[in-house]
C-alpha cells in the first residue's frame, strides 16, 4: 500500500460498535470484492469492499472477515481470511499479507488463509441464529454485475435455508456517517493533495492546453503524493463543456475567453475528496463571469451555515434552492415577478440553471452510504456544491469544498484552497 499505516485501534472500535448493534447470537460475514475483468487478460486494480475495509483495514483481494460475537469459544469471534502467499505469488504480483502483518493491520488475533473459510464457516454457522450479510444498498446504486458478496449470499442461503438472515448495509449506514478522528485526519490529507494538484494546474492552464492536459496535470500531482490517483472520474469541462454535469471525455482545447469547471479530487488511503473549481482560462475573469462565480460563491457559503445538526436534507435542499433563485434574479436569469408567482409543488425554475443536490455524505465512498433522509448530525462530513449552468451563454460555474459537521461551526477541510476571484486570478498571473 502507498499510504502510512493506519492505528489499527480505529478497526477495533468500529468492530465494537457494529456489535452493540447486533442482535443476540449473530455471525458477519463480509467478503472482499472481486478483481473485475477488462478484455482478453486484463484486470482493473482492486475497489475494496468498503465495508469490509471499514471493519478491518486489509486492503487485498480474497479476504474475508468472520464476526461471531457470541460464539462459544473465544478464538471464533474474530477470524480474518487472507489470501495465502508464496514464491511464484511474490514474483508475479508481489508478495501478500501474512498472518502477522495481517493481524497487525487489522487488530484481529485469529488470521487464516482464504481457502479455509469454507470449512470453517460450515462449522460456525449451525452455531448461529442470525446471520448479517452486505449488499449495496445506496439509492443510486448500479446493480450491473453480481458481486463476490451477491454470489455467497445465494450460496449461504441455498446451503443454511432455515437461518434468519440480516441486512448489514443499514447497520453500517449508520455507523459510517459519523466519522472519527482518525477518518477525518484521513479526508485532510486527501483534500491537501487535491490543494496541492490544484495550485499546480492554476500555473499550466492558458489558452490552447487540452482538457486532457489539465487532467494528466492533476494524476501526476496526486500519484506524486501517495495517492493511488482520482478518488473518482476526473470532470475537466472548459466552455460549453462546463454545462454537461457528467462531462467525461475531457477531450476539447480550452479557448480564450472561457471558463473550465474542474470537479477532481484525490483519494488517500480510501478516503475520498471531492472538489470543484471553476477559472478563466486566460486567468482573467470577464464582468459576467465574475458576477455569476460571485453568486455561486454567495450559495456555497450561505449553504455552509444552514448544513447544521438537525436540518433534514430536504429541508436543506429548500433553502439552497431559495438561495440561489435570488442570485438567479439577480443575474437576469428568471423574472422575480414569475418567481413569486410559481407553483413551488411543481419543477421549481430554479431547476433549470441549478438542477443537482447541493450536497451529499462523503468518506470511503464519494457518495458515501448514509440512512435515508437523516438529519444532519455532528461528525458528519459533507460536500457543499452549487452550480449554475448557462448553456446559452457557454458558461457553467460549480464551487465545491468538502466540510465536517461540528457542534458549534463547521470545519472546512479544503479551507486553505483558493476560491476567492482577486486570488485565482493573482495565482494565475504569477505563473
Amino acid at each position: 500500500m502507498r499510504y502510512d499505516p493506519i492505528d489499527p485501534t480505529l478497526f477495533v472500535r468500529n468492530r465494537e460498535k457494529l456489535r452493540g448493534m447486533l442482535k443476540p447470537n449473530s455471525m458477519v460475514v463480509v467478503l472482499a470484492n472481486d478483481i473485475l475483468p477488462t478484455n482478453a487478460d486484463g484486470t482493473f486494480l482492486l475497489q475494496q469492499n468498503r465495508d469490509l475495509f471499514y471493519l478491518c483495514g486489509i486492503d487485498q483481494e480474497e479476504t474475508v472477515l468472520v464476526f461471531f460475537p457470541d460464539a462459544k469459544i473465544e478464538k471464533d469471534r474474530e477470524i480474518l481470511f487472507v489470501r495465502e502467499t508464496s514464491e511464484h505469488l511474490a514474483v508475479w504480483e508481489g508478495a501478500k499479507l501474512d498472518k502477522d502483518q495481517a493481524a497487525e493491520v487489522s487488530g484481529i488475533e485469529r488470521v487464516e488463509w482464504s481457502e479455509s473459510f469454507e470449512a470453517t464457516f460450515s462449522f460456525l454457522a449451525p452455531q448461529a441464529e442470525h446471520i448479517y450479510l452486505t449488499t449495496n444498498e445506496h439509492l443510486r446504486a448500479m446493480r450491473v454485475v453480481e458481486t463476490r458478496n451477491d454470489r455467497f449470499i445465494k450460496q449461504c442461503q441455498a446451503r443454511f435455508p432455515l437461518h434468519k438472515y440480516e441486512r448489514l448495509a443499514p447497520l453500517l449506514a449508520e455507523l459510517r456517517i459519523i466519522k472519527e478522528q482518525v477518518e477525518i485526519d484521513m479526508l485532510q490529507k486527501a483534500c491537501d493533495i487535491t490543494e496541492a494538484g490544484f495550485r499546480r494546474i492554476l500555473g499550466f492552464i492558458k489558452p490552447g492546453v487540452g482538457e486532457w492536459e489539465i487532467e494528466a496535470e492533476y494524476l501526476h500531482e496526486f500519484v506524486r503524493s501517495r495517492s493511488r490517483g482520482f478518488a473518482y472520474s476526473p470532470i475537466i469541462g472548459s466552455g460549453k463543456n462546463a454545462c454537461v454535469l457528467h462531462y467525461l471525455e475531457n477531450n476539447q482545447v480550452c479557448e480564450d475567453g472561457e471558463m473550465v469547471l474542474m470537479d477532481v479530487a484525490a483519494e488517500y488511503g480510501n478516503w475520498n475528496a471531492d472538489m470543484t473549481r471553476t477559472v478563466p482560462v486566460n486567468g482573467k475573469f470577464t464582468p459576467r463571469q465574475r458576477a455569476v462565480y460571485e453568486s455561486v460563491l454567495s450559495v456555497l457559503r450561505q449553504a455552509d451555515e444552514i448544513l447544521r445538526p438537525g436540518i433534514t436534507p430536504k429541508d436543506y435542499q429548500q433553502q439552497v434552492r431559495l438561495f440561489m433563485e435570488k442570485e438567479l434574479i439577480s443575474l437576469g436569469l428568471i423574472d422575480e415577478k414569475e418567481a413569486a408567482e410559481q407553483d413551488r409543488e411543481k419543477l421549481p425554475l430554479v431547476n433549470k440553471y441549478f438542477m443537482h443536490g447541493t450536497s451529499h455524505h462523503l468518506g470511503l465512498d464519494v457518495h458515501d452510504v448514509m440512512p435515508h433522509n437523516e438529519p444532519v448530525r455532528e461528525g458528519m462530513v459533507f460536500t457543499i456544491e452549487p452550480g449554475i449552468y448557462i448553456p446559452e451563454e457557454n458558461l457553467g460555474v460549480r464551487l465545491e469544498n468538502d466540510v465536517v459537521i461540528g457542534k458549534d461551526s463547521n470545519f472546512d477541510l479544503m479551507g486553505n484552497i483558493p476560491i476567492e476571484v482577486d486570488e485565482i486570478e493573482a495565482l494565475m498571473a504569477a505563473s
